[in-house]
């Protein structure tokens, strides 16, 4: 305990004498160090002290802070490593920890993918019978293992029965129709139940997509427990359950945010990552892109993902090993092989007919559907969002999600293209009809002279099958688009990808047939002549299926770069690049025309999180003294003074305020800027001071000057120097700053706060919160929707 007080006064309190195994110890900061007020203040902070901590929840992170001290950490570890083998070895093991901890989020992340694919498999099969053989057995597996599955009939086994038919014995019939539908709806309300019972009483926060929380997050904001331990037990167990439950929701960007989670876990079996919160941002960027590699099976996909979507401050380093994570995570989930084919997607498609010049026009016409869609959802679902969030509505989550759920499986379960899965139905749609495909989709009339091989087949006419999935794919579109703007939002796990790729494919295969028939019965048409011959395989719909989800999915988020790598990685179709990003340019052009913000910014900007967009753009002109705090209604600004402060005097002022630091000036008459100081790091050392230093009491003055001071009667109360805290770079700018140029600062720099002054004299601050809240009224917003600090 002495030598514990010695070191706090020795790194505090600048006391002669310090000594260490007889020798005076050296606080290890350099001459510049000692100047600008960091040196060796970092280790005491390191370490926990009761109720402080790094940073408060709801609060942003000083970006340039957390980089100098990464910075002196490295230093330090670099200069140690000369010194001895040991040293070296330690500052190899350092300099490793960030791949261990990608290799080890990559593993992770992919595991979880993997046994929440094969859960959901199951558990979406269990709503409309049970395997026999094995009641574990998805209904595709049940089959795989029996010897009486013929080809015609390879969705049908003797071990896989209905629910009907294993209660009452009958498989068809009016009766058995009921109590299926009837146990499907019931196993819907079941699932859908359980989710929503777990996140509101174990994890709150395992609701929603989370990429939403997670850009905030990455921008630099404390949501402590958002990526706790019990958030990603929580959010993979009703995660499953939400998606089995059948409602217009996706696990894909719920998957960002369990990839996150276990980041987060890593971050914390590593200092240089759990006491830094800068870096730990960094490794949760890489996570993002292992969660977006195993979602889709696309490892470039996700790391262009993180960039483009995602992340806030991304550096080269950052880069490389985002790509490792995915690589990783990817390699895991290939091991585990959830969909038996041997690849790590279930939309893996194979054309084989290229696109033709002419088919530009439907391509670029869907992506009008999908930046309309897009826009439509967007508007539609946050109109809804917000009446939950002011209404009675949002006091029954509960509620809300089980009449969610009943409307959609009552409503579902007579549509087969509904009844299924949402990935099923995908699948379905983005496959090409060959000789062998048994789906009513390719229930075309053959010609019976027709001798080819069977990869190509020509155009042929639409038979009933095909006229009757039109219709049965109208009524799904018109369904998926209304429930999924309900559905979005709700208190369980919700993904966004794959509904709304859902709606792109749907109607892309309406298209596609459409045009596939208008080139077969008018192929004399001057837009077909050249190019589609009487007999030839001339229009493939899948293609047209995967262009509209790409242009539904850009509509909706805003993608465009990553958007197209994910769907050629998604669907191996890397041939049809050109279609893809046709439509996904068209749709985002579309989309902009209505509203610069995709989904996850809207619920951003009404959950009212500090986010400042790097993409916005600031036009206005106005100046720094307009948006500076304190305004001329209210109370002056707090602040310290180097020299006539008491200690009292600064416990009132962190009791009475809730502001993250105080600017220190020479005198209150004066206010000639000194430094800033925080506030944690004032509420350390005072304490630290009243428990370790002997004479400091309430009327103890503290000093931030450079010389020591003077006591002047023996009676006086020890005087508490505390310039070792104080910053003495503040970032500041002048009263007549553009807001144009100080809104690119809080960007670029991550900055949290911004003092103003005019010729040395301090003038005001302008917090993070400032800025947001003046970017929203010169929008005609509601500037106090920023709700958090």
């Amino acid at each position: 305990d002495d030598y514990i007080a010695k070191r706090y006064r020795c790194l505090y309190f600048e006391e002669s004498g310090c000594v260490n195994n007889g020798r005076r110890r050296s606080t290890g900061a350099t001459p510049s160090e000692e100047m600008n007020g960091t040196g060796n203040l970092m280790d005491f902070l390191d370490e926990p002290f009761p109720d402080v901590s790094t940073y408060e929840d709801f609060h942003t992170i000083d970006w340039l802070r957390e980089k100098s001290r990464d910075t002196d950490r490295h230093r330090k570890i670099t200069t140690k490593s000369k010194e001895s083998y040991w040293e070296l070895i330690k500052s190899l093991l350092d300099a490793w920890s960030g791949w261990v901890v990608m290799l080890l989020i990559g593993m992770l992340t992919g595991t979880l993918a993997g046994v929440i694919d094969l859960a959901v498999d199951w558990m979406t099969d269990l709503k409309e019978g049970v395997c026999l053989s094995a009641f574990y057995y998805s209904h595709e597996q049940c089959c795989w293992t029996s010897n009486e599955t013929t080809f015609d009939d390879r969705d049908k086994c003797p071990q896989w029965q209905k629910w009907a038919e294993l209660m009452t014995g009958h498989s068809e019939g009016a009766g058995a129709y009921v109590l299926n539908y009837f146990l499907y709806v019931l196993w819907a309300l079941l699932f859908s139940f359980l989710a929503v019972s777990l996140v509101r009483v174990f994890a709150p926060y395992a609701c929603g997509s989370g990429i939403p929380e997670i850009k905030t997050i990455l921008s630099g904001f404390i949501i402590r427990g958002y990526l706790g331990k019990w958030t990603l037990l929580i959010k993979t167990v009703t995660l499953v359950l939400a998606v089995s439950s059948g409602l217009s929701l996706g696990k894909e960007g719920p998957l960002v945010h369990v990839a996150c989670c276990c980041g987060n876990l890593f971050c914390s079996l590593f200092s240089k990552y759990s006491k830094n919160e800068g870096k730990r941002r960094e490794v949760l960027s890489a996570a993002a892109a292992a969660g977006v590699s195993v979602a889709f099976g696309a490892p470039i996909g996700g790391v262009l993902f993180s960039l483009e979507e995602v992340s806030y401050y991304f550096p080269l380093k950052t880069l490389w090993r985002s790509f490792f994570a995915a690589l990783v995570a990817a390699f895991t989930l290939r091991a585990i092989n959830p969909f038996g084919n041997s690849r790590l997607v279930l939309f893996y498609v194979e054309y084989h007919t290229p696109w033709y010049m002419a088919e530009l026009v439907p391509f670029i016409l869907l992506g009008v559907f999908g930046g309309l869609w897009g826009t439509l959802f967007i508007r539609g679902n946050i109109a809804w969002c917000r009446r939950r969030k002011t209404t009675l509505l949002g006091k029954y989550p509960v509620l809300e999600v089980i009449v969610i759920t009943g409307i959609t499986a009552v409503l579902a379960f007579p549509n087969p293209y509904t009844r299924r899965s949402t990935s099923e139905l995908i699948s379905e749609l983005f496959n090409d009809c060959g000789a062998l495909e048994s789906s009513q989709l390719c229930d075309y009339v053959n010609n019976p002279n027709m001798s080819r091989p069977v990869d190509d087949i020509p155009d042929r006419p639409a038979g009933p099958g095909v006229y009757s999935a039109l219709w049965q794919l109208a009524l799904a579109l018109i369904f998926k688009i209304v429930i999924t703007i309900f559905t979005f939002g709700m208190k369980i796990p919700s993904g966004l990808f794959i509904p709304s790729m859902a709606v792109g494919a749907i109607a892309g295969r309406i298209v596609g047939i459409a045009v596939e028939q208008m080139a077969y019965h008018h192929h004399d048409w001057i837009i077909f002549k050249n190019w589609c011959r009487p007999g030839a395989d001339c229009v493939t719909p899948g293609l047209y299926a995967m262009v509209g989800a790409a242009a539904c999915l850009g509509g909706v988020t805003r993608m465009t770069v990553s958007l197209v790598v994910i769907m050629f990685e998604l669907t191996g179709g890397l041939e049809y690049i050109v279609p893809l990003m046709a439509a996904a340019v068209t749709s985002k052009w579309v989309a902009d025309a209505f509203g610069k913000e995709g989904i996850y910014e809207s619920h951003i900007q009404l959950n009212g999180y500090p986010y400042l967009d790097v993409r916005d753009e600031f036009t206005h002109r106005t100046l720094a003294t307009d948006v500076m705090r304190p305004r001329r209604s209210e109370p002056p600004l707090a602040v310290l003074t180097q020299d006539s402060t008491t200690v009292e005097d600064v416990e009132t002022l962190i009791k009475d305020t809730d502001y993250n630091g105080f600017p220190v000036v020479v005198s209150r008459e004066s206010e000639r800027l000194i430094g800033f100081v925080q506030r944690r790091e004032l509420t350390v050392a005072i304490k630290t001071a009243r428990q370790k230093q002997d004479g400091v009491v309430s009327s103890s003055v503290v000093y931030f000057t450079e010389d020591n001071p003077q006591v002047a009667e023996a009676c006086d109360p020890q005087p508490l120097k505390l310039r070792r805290i104080l910053n003495l770079s503040p970032f500041t700018v002048t009263d007549h700053t553009p807001m144009e140029t100080v809104v690119d600062i809080f960007r670029k720099l991550g900055l949290r706060q911004c003092l103003v002054t005019r010729s040395g004299r301090l003038l005001g601050i302008i917090t993070k919160k400032d800025v947001l809240r003046h970017m929203a009224q010169m929008m005609n917003q509601d500037p106090e929707s920023i709700m958090f600090n």
